[in-house]
């Protein structure tokens, strides 16, 4: 069977989808977006906030349905990138520099009262990793920095430099997860007490000496989530995030959360199924109870993960888990 023409107008549109696709994941490639857009089911006239706008890549798709989108990062450099990748959309597209922790505030300052849909794709940008001067990588030289806001007061140099042992030891077991959090800990306290820490790879090089290379993975790859955790205070403003919202939802408004490490699906998890079981019951009591904070129905049981073919094309989606929720109508 013979193809038919390609119009120079269809070639023209092909090349400019194309040039947005390659300009959006030359910044940061987005996880799991086909499954995300089913799920919060973006169409005409519905209202979505994109907490963490990031490269622009989920409220690129969200725009292309027809849905009015308000994008919120605390990253200058984000906004300063999705405002230009979004020049088109007019005003179907709101860029705010500010996090999804203030959502109450932002959505005041729109007139906007209710929306149709949130989404929260949490962790470090690709971007933020692979830019030296932020300060996330181990793998190339930086500033120790960390701070997803540049403005913060406090950056992983003045963490690493101040706290004690046993506050090092707490975040790294906390936040990281890392086995090793004593030994690491200590190590550093002496190291600092000769040079002070300043740079990603002499934090990367130190941990090194305690937790020697036997696989793939750096050994400092714990310490250093555990910081940037501890920096932007992400566990924290990740609860903070699901209770604003949580009460901003319109009935039928689906909230949708990526997770990236065990601590956040934890914490999405918990306070999903907390919010979406209709009766509670304890041994105590010689029956059920409803549920006051009975508001959600859960679309995914189940977290989704990226496909194989996702994972092979994008490693970062390998960790990445997909939990969304939908306001029930006759919720408070």
């Amino acid at each position: 069977m013979i193809a038919p023409p390609v119009s120079r107008t269809m070639k023209r549109a092909d090349k400019k989808e194309t040039a947005v696709k390659n300009h959006t994941y030359a910044y940061h490639e987005s996880v799991l977006m086909a499954e995300t857009l089913q799920c919060l089911a973006p169409a005409p006239g519905k209202v979505i906030v994109d907490g963490t706008l990031g490269g622009g890549g989920h409220s690129t798709q969200l725009l292309a349905t027809g849905a009015r989108v308000i994008g919120i990062d605390h990253d200058p450099e984000a906004i300063a990138h999705a405002r230009k990748l979004l020049i088109d959309a007019g005003e179907s597209f709101v860029a705010v520099r500010s996090s999804f922790t203030k959502l109450d505030e932002v959505l005041a300052s729109l007139g906007i009262d209710r929306i149709d849909g949130g989404l929260l794709d949490l962790g470090v940008s690709s971007h933020q990793i692979d830019e030296p001067s932020r300060g996330f990588s181990f793998i190339q030289n930086g500033p120790l920095d960390m701070r997803m806001d540049p403005s913060s007061p406090l950056s992983a140099a003045d963490l690493v430099n101040v706290m004690s042992g046993e506050q090092l030891e707490r975040i790294f077991r906390n936040f990281g997860e890392e086995p090793a959090a004593r030994r690491i800990a200590a190590r550093i306290v002496r190291d600092r007490m000769v040079k002070p820490f300043t740079t990603t790879l002499q934090l990367a090089e130190s941990v090194e000496s305690v937790v020697p290379r036997h696989s793939k993975t750096h050994p400092a790859t714990r310490v250093f989530q555990a910081l940037r955790i501890a920096v932007n205070r992400e566990l924290d403003a990740l609860a903070e995030g699901l209770e604003q919202f949580t009460r901003r939802l319109a009935p039928g408004g689906r909230l949708a959360v990526i997770t990236f490490h065990s601590l956040e699906d934890r914490i999405v998890k918990t306070f999903f199924k907390a919010r979406s079981a209709q009766w509670i019951d304890r041994p105590e009591w010689p029956e059920a109870r409803p549920n006051p904070d009975y508001i959600f129905k859960q679309i995914t049981g189940k977290p989704i993960v990226a496909s194989a073919v996702e994972q092979r094309e994008n490693p970062r989606s390998r960790s990445a888990k997909l939990r969304t929720v939908e306001r029930i109508p006759y919720a408070r």
